[in-house]
């Protein structure tokens, strides 16, 4: 729907950057994204995009808010303690946007659930903490032909990266880590700083943004790497791999994007 008197007071200051404008306020009225995870990346994501006048968003997460997720999970408070993370996500975020839609998945989205989750957005956030849910949400992303904005973080280091089925030249997920195997590294095995995964869902919201927007330069073919304790930024370069096994037989495609609403 047009964005009414309301809507353009809220977000004034986005609609100054000539770069999005109206139209591009618009367009992010018009999307809906998938996040994946509410913990440490999901949180400032979701707040964010929430914010940011995103027309509707679904929450994917099937745990409970502990006390060990305080401290990083800016989206769960102390009362929130044992509810399930969706419920205080979905509380919170209409709080701070009531004209926010928002749709929940209380469960660890596998197989055709989460194809068919994927396939009702236009953008897909993968803010999960395994290898294995990360590999199965890119080739999720791979057969709907949804961008995916992939974010991690750990220690004191954090990356980031968008890959975008729909670009003949861009690479997947597991161009980048298919030759990882069952290798895995998790936080609650290893530790995190918070602020760090506060920068990396921040600047996956600000990717998403983008992405939706079709404005600035994104990170298709580049990965972010940020290192925190050294204050130190890096951008490498990522070629699509011929060989890799999630996406060597896609071929190159100009669909544009799903709308709702």
């Amino acid at each position: 729907m047009p964005l009414d008197d309301q809507a353009l007071l809220r977000y004034s200051r986005q609609i100054l950057l000539p770069e999005l404008d109206l139209a591009g306020q618009q367009r992010l009225s018009d999307a809906r994204v998938l996040i994946i995870g509410l913990g440490g990346l999901g949180s400032p994501a979701a707040l964010y995009l929430a914010g940011s006048g995103i027309g509707a968003i679904d929450l994917a997460d099937a745990d409970r808010v502990e006390l060990s997720n305080l401290p990083r999970q800016i989206l769960h408070e102390q009362g929130a303690l044992g509810q399930r993370k969706v419920d205080s996500a979905r509380k919170r975020l209409r709080a701070q946007n009531p004209g926010l839609q928002l749709r929940v998945h209380a469960a660890r989205l596998a197989g055709d659930a989460l194809r068919r989750a994927v396939a009702a957005v236009d953008l897909v956030l993968d803010c999960s903490d395994s290898l294995a849910s990360r590999k199965a949400i890119n080739r999720a992303c791979l057969e709907q032909g949804r961008p995916l904005v992939s974010g991690a973080a750990i220690r004191w280091e954090g990356q980031i990266s968008l890959f975008d089925p729909r670009r003949a030249e861009s690479p997947c997920y597991e161009c980048l880590y298919g030759a990882l195997g069952s290798v895995s590294e998790s936080c609650a095995d290893n530790g995190v700083i918070g602020p760090v995964t506060g920068v990396i869902g921040s600047l996956q919201a600000v990717e998403a943004i983008k992405a939706i927007c079709s404005i600035g330069d994104t990170l298709i073919g580049r990965v972010l790497l940020v290192d925190a304790y050294r204050m130190h930024t890096q951008i490498i370069e990522l070629q699509r791999d011929p060989d890799c096994p999630a996406c060597r037989n896609r071929p190159g495609s100009a669909t544009a994007p799903r709308t709702h609403g």
